[in-house]
């Protein structure tokens, strides 16, 4: 239960091993939906379709016999709306709310008649009774037709996917870091309209948030909203510095390593390191993001650099990586080629800055190396 009257019939699904066929989810994941009970009566959203008899019989329960006035659609992502078909064949009297964009998306899913649609505008209300939804536009959070929905009454935000994290909802977790990884990896690339709606929401009297994905936000919002004024922005978010590295022969990773233990022993407060061969890129991607300094070290590879490193490097560009201090260390042992490969493939990214004090390693680590690994230690720490 939300509030008296607003209550929550989201699903947990523990069976999914890959969100969006590529984010691996150990703790699983919610598919959220509420219903408002008023004079009318509002769905907002449904589940994704792996789940759709469970939601069903949640709603079944929550209705007390009552049938539904309205359906809102906040985002078409098949994870929220592939559920759609069944609930009219449930439900057939009900209303879909959506924007202009939403039908048109809609009708790439399912052949279903929209002429009885409602479409909302920025601004629009649609009174139930007491409760009062206000429509808010968000698109590009993260797809074009998302929209928020704001109860004046309760004051609700029904936020689509901002401020959702990964896991179930019983997944014993703190909501911070699986957050983290669902913002920059699902989100990250759309600052500038995640600005535009932390912009909006400023404007509203704000006691509890709603997200489709993980928990009800209740307590201490400007926390939440301060996280996502500090991601969106692309500002570093923890002191420390970030070390990723793609190893051919394992001596990459021992410099890789080695650094950490120097940054450590120099008082770096905090020192994140990940293996792109074998550790979850998600999770790398969002400690690129989370630090204000990284270490990017590779093996040379076919005149160019180790291909986990520049998947990564793809990647972080993709969600609009930008604002960062780097630092370069490479091993080739006849032609390193790492650095120029990584340099090119960071300088289409956005202030990013190099440091001049690049690392080249020839094989094994040495101890001439290691006090190189030092003086970037320091460069890095200045």
């Amino acid at each position: 239960m939300i509030t008296d009257d607003i209550l929550y019939i989201g699903v947990n699904d523990k069976e999914i091993d890959l969100f969006e066929g590529q984010y691996m989810v150990p703790n699983g994941m919610s598919y959220n939906s509420y219903v408002i009970l008023d004079e009318k009566i509002a769905v907002m959203d449904t589940v994704d379709h792996r789940k759709k008899d469970e939601y069903l019989a949640a709603l079944d329960a929550a209705l007390g016999g009552r049938n539904p006035d309205y359906l809102v659609v906040s985002h078409v992502e098949p994870d929220h709306a592939s559920s759609i078909r069944a609930f009219l064949e449930k439900y057939p009297g009900v209303q879909l709310v959506g924007n202009a964009k939403t039908f048109p998306m809609l009708a790439q899913y399912f052949d279903l008649n929209f002429d009885a649609a409602l479409a909302v505008k920025e601004g629009d209300v649609l009174t139930l009774g007491k409760h009062e939804l206000h429509f808010i536009m968000t698109p590009m959070v993260h797809w074009p037709e998302v929209m928020f929905t704001y109860d004046s009454f309760s004051k609700v935000l029904f936020s689509a996917d901002a401020f959702g994290k990964f896991g179930s909802l019983d997944a014993e977790e703190d909501w911070i870091c699986e957050a983290r990884r669902y913002y920059f990896n699902i989100v990250g690339k759309f600052g500038a309209p995640v600005q535009t709606v932390l912009k909006k929401a400023a404007a509203l009297d704000l006691q509890i948030i709603c997200p489709l994905h993980g928990p009800v936000l209740k307590d201490n919002l400007d926390y939440y909203l301060g996280k996502y004024q500090i991601w969106s922005s692309y500002e570093p978010e923890s002191e420390g510095v970030f070390i990723a590295y793609a190893s051919l022969h394992g001596n990459t990773a021992c410099a890789a390593n080695k650094l950490k233990e120097i940054l450590t022993e120099k008082g770096c407060p905090k020192v994140a390191i990940a293996d792109l061969a074998r550790d979850d890129m998600a999770e790398a991607l969002e400690d690129a993001f989370r630090y204000g300094k990284i270490v990017f070290a590779a093996s040379s590879y076919n005149g160019s650099v180790m291909p986990f490193m520049e998947d990564f490097l793809h990647h972080l560009k993709g969600k609009n990586y930008q604002k960062r201090t780097v630092a370069l260390i490479e091993n080739g042992s006849w032609a390193p080629s790492a650095n120029r490969a990584m340099t090119e493939l960071l300088s289409q990214m956005k202030d990013i800055s190099i440091l001049d004090s690049s690392v080249t390693i020839r094989g094994a680590l040495k101890d001439e190396d290691v006090q190189v690994l030092s003086d970037l230690a320091d460069a890095l720490l200045s």
